[in-house]
């Protein structure tokens, strides 16, 4: 009975019957409640829901049973991260790193944790130790790299990737990732290497499209236009058609969240509080250029940056999950939605800073840099009154422009057509308009051109905005050795340009689809007198 029960848990967590994959579990575990994998699959199958308080509450019960299992251990501090126990997971990620000296894939694995945690000099030393151990190993140089990167050690991690593709030439993310660390030229680059890696493949291949992405990149960089437009094309289609999304659902997503979170919400919630003082917002749509006024403000010496962190996501689905039963399947997006706007935000708020409470820093205030916490702004607003928030947008064809041309390890699924785009750049529009009508003056409209362009004079500003007096070394963003884990990881260690302003133009016929769908959308865009549409 026990092993029927064990393999028809499996079956439904692998076709991604997650509620009940739980509860098989739990009926298993009623017979045999010390069967550690039981405990484990009931783990993963709270996990695939994001109940992760009880994630970590399976996981209790399977360390008592096995404490120095390793998988259990390892999946019990990625659910104290989950459940924002930053301080105490990082403490046991420390305790096996010191016992896995000679084991490179646990201490990969512990790796990958440390950068969920924000630790990435921890990181760093994990990923390199476990390729001191394995040194030809195609992973253990692809984590190195990644960690090179986000540590700003760009030549490190070039070499680790020409490494990687010296012995394993057909590894096309390495190839991606590699490209992107830097402005190639025609001195140095990979164009001819990688095409003919791209013309072996079958056209559909899904190995073709970091290729794509990398040509696309490759050719742009040397101005090759027409040639970088038909590449991203390519890869973009082929992504896309590799997808399962719906623009609609989104869409829908976002004209609950304003119906939800409108003036009523706002005059019912608002409180006259200073909690969360600490704390800066630094949000917009990806590569908008949320990172470089990320990385102007960390350079200030008050101020450290937590990165792009899903600690309010988390606060905010674990409290709405909260109120319901344990058996029941998880809302859909719609109804978290609508159970979001009923949580407390004085609750909520504190529960957000107990979270990143447990990250490292030294410094009195912090920065939050994940992109899409615009869609929670009125929760930030109203839970964290103290809060400084930064809105960082973009002229909408370069923003969208930027987007398309980005290949993301996951996210932003409407990046990859250009009608998907359009919709979701107008829902975006949509939602920030609405919220500057409920909630007028309380978050800064940043300007990325204004940056670029009067880089002084806007770094004021924004110090200014965040309560923070001048400091000059903030104009030296790129002098700043912290850590970024970002798409923009590499971009960020060069000096201020302004060529990406107006980079859409290089491919107007391409991008005239979402010329035409942005305008029909309300927004004057496509000339040199068009406005921003705000």
């Amino acid at each position: 009975m026990a092993s029927v029960l064990f393999n028809e848990a499996q079956r439904l967590i692998e076709t991604g019957r997650f509620a009940a994959a739980a509860r098989s579990a739990r009926t298993l575990l009623a017979d045999e409640p010390r069967l550690t994998e039981g405990w484990l699959l009931l783990a993963l199958a709270e996990q695939r829901q994001q109940r992760f308080d009880a994630m970590l509450a399976a996981l209790h019960a399977a360390m008592r049973l096995t404490p120095t299992n390793v998988t259990v251990l390892l999946k019990f501090r990625e659910a104290q991260l989950y459940c924002g126990l930053g301080a105490e997971a990082r403490s046991g990620l420390e305790a096996l790193e010191r016992g896995a000296q000679n084991d490179a894939r646990l201490l990969t694995a512990i790796a990958n944790l440390y950068a969920a945690a924000g630790a990435h000099e921890h990181r760093l030393r994990c990923a390199r130790r476990a390729l001191a151990l394995a040194p030809r190993d195609r992973s253990m140089l692809a984590n190195a790299a990644a960690a090179e990167t986000a540590c700003g050690l760009i030549d490190a991690a070039e070499a680790h990737l020409d490494e990687l593709l010296s012995l394993h030439p057909h590894d096309p993310g390495s190839h991606y990732r590699r490209s992107i660390l830097r402005r190639q030229t025609l001195e140095r680059n990979h164009i001819r290497e990688m095409s003919a890696q791209l013309a072996a493949l079958p056209v559909e291949s899904s190995d073709s499209i970091p290729l794509c992405f990398a040509l696309a990149k490759e050719h742009e960089d040397l101005g090759e236009h027409l040639q970088a437009g038909a590449f991203l094309q390519r890869g973009a289609a082929l992504r896309r058609r590799n997808l399962s999304y719906g623009v609609a659902d989104d869409e829908h997503a976002l004209r609950v969240i304003a119906e939800q979170f409108g003036a009523q919400w706002v005059a019912e919630h608002r409180q006259a509080s200073e909690r969360g003082a600490a704390a800066i917002f630094v949000m917009g749509l990806p590569r908008s250029g949320t990172t470089l006024v990320d990385r102007i403000l960390c350079s200030h010496s008050a101020v450290h940056s937590l990165g792009e962190i899903n600690d309010l996501a988390f606060s905010i689905t674990a409290q709405a999950y909260a109120t319901m039963d344990a058996d029941a399947a998880p809302p859909a997006r719609p109804e978290l939605i609508r159970r979001a706007a009923h949580l407390d935000p004085a609750t909520l708020g504190n529960d957000y800073l107990r979270r990143v409470a447990g990250y490292p820093h030294g410094r009195p205030r912090f920065i939050d840099k994940t992109p899409w916490n615009f869609l929670y702004l009125g929760l930030i607003a109203l839970s964290l009154p103290g809060a400084r928030i930064v809105h960082v947008r973009r002229d909408p064809l370069d923003s969208c422009f930027a987007l398309y041309k980005t290949l993301f390890r996951d996210g932003s699924p409407y990046s990859y057509d250009l009608t998907d785009l359009a919709r979701y750049y107008l829902a975006y529009h949509r939602l920030m308009d609405h919220w500057r009508r409920v909630l007028p003056g309380r978050f800064l409209d940043l300007d990325y051109e204004r940056v670029v362009r009067s880089q002084p004079e806007a770094t004021r500003e924004l110090l200014d905005w965040c309560g923070l007096p001048y400091e000059a070394q903030c104009l030296d963003f790129h002098l700043n050795t912290a850590p970024a884990a970002t798409a923009s990881a590499a971009q960020v260690r060069e000096p201020l340009h302004a060529r990406s302003i107006g980079n859409w133009r290089n491919y107007a016929a391409q991008l005239e689809p979402l010329v035409e769908a942005l305008r029909a959308g309300g927004l004057d865009v496509g000339d040199d007198s068009a406005a921003r549409g705000t």
